[in-house]
């Protein structure tokens, strides 16, 4: 199934977000201080900060249930996205909220659509959907779903929730609360894989990349953009792209490997190369030792770095 695309960003714009910390306390992901007494407290103090600091969206992973053999890795602790952004919805005034990613394989489409529907409505119009396929299998097994068979069912998941908010009622079933935004919340696709990308083509408003490195973003785009000609001529995307670290202002202790710091101005002139490439969303990373620091990075980042990206 193949549909207009929505855009949120701004034309021109180089729009820029940040997940959450806390909510999902994997080691590959979390900082240290993350781990140590953090909680729901730090949570909303970074999701304020983002809305006092023209932030574009705060966002939020998604897994369920973690098997065993993966939780000293990846932990078990992960906030439910819909009910962690509602609560953020409720706090918070302009910054929109994402998921960074939501798996929809695991749940059945309108469930999904009513979820996003309903945050939709009670946060007036802020929601971005983005998607992935999922990734670990034993996940899959503990749920009931074929791990084989996720690409497909992500495809079929992302039609039935586009076809939930563009009408009230699909077949014999009407859903309610209607979304804000007109004709629909945008579908952010995540991955960074070649099927990944043709999903984007295919039925994508934008493309969240998991882990392309800056030297690689040129040639996906240019792949993302071959795809899109074949699979929906016309269509244009927001396409993000997950920065390096940022850290502004000279650092007073030893920042991690290949971390942007120092004076606003090479940051903004870093960053913006991003732009250059159509990239049109950037997900940053703040280099933080506690949530005052990264608040204060936030709102440095907002006032110094932010009103100087473009594209």
């Amino acid at each position: 199934m193949t549909h207009a695309t929505v855009s949120v960003v701004p034309e021109g714009v180089l729009a820029y977000g940040m997940q959450l910390p806390v909510q999902a306390l994997s080691l590959l992901t979390s900082s240290p201080w993350e781990r140590v007494g953090a909680g729901p407290d730090e949570m909303l103090a970074a999701a304020q900060a983002a809305d006092d600091a023209g932030f574009f969206y705060v966002a939020v992973c998604d897994h369920i249930a973690i098997p065993r053999e993966k939780a000293e890795s990846m932990s078990t602790t992960w906030f439910h996205p819909v009910a962690t952004l509602a609560w953020i919805a409720g706090q918070t005034r302009t910054v929109r909220l994402m998921t960074n990613v939501f798996v929809p394989a695991y749940r059945h489409p309108l469930e999904t659509a009513k979820a996003f529907a309903t945050l939709d409505r009670l946060s007036n119009g802020r929601v971005i959907l983005g998607v992935g396929a999922g990734h670990v299998e034993g996940e899959f097994d503990v749920l009931g779903v074929p791990f084989a068979e996720r690409g497909r069912l992500t495809d079929e998941a992302v039609d039935g929730i586009v076809e939930s908010w563009l009408s009230e009622f699909v077949g014999d079933v009407g859903l309610s609360p209607r979304p804000v935004q007109q004709p629909r919340p945008p579908v952010w696709i995540g991955g960074s894989s070649k099927p990944a990308l043709r999903r984007v083509a295919a039925r994508g408003d934008g493309w969240i990349p998991q882990g392309t490195p800056r030297k690689l973003m040129p040639g996906s785009i240019a792949y993302l953009h071959a795809q899109r000609d074949e699979l929906r001529p016309g269509a244009s995307f927001d396409i993000g792209m997950i920065t390096e670290l940022v850290h502004v202002g000279e650092p007073t202790w030893d920042l991690p490997k290949y971390t942007l710091s120092g004076a606003p101005e090479p940051i903004i002139e870093s960053l913006n190369e991003y732009g250059t490439m159509g990239v049109s969303h950037l997900q940053l990373r703040f280099a933080a030792r506690s949530i005052d620091e990264l608040c204060d990075q936030m709102a440095r980042f907002g006032a110094e770095v932010g009103p100087h990206l473009s594209r």
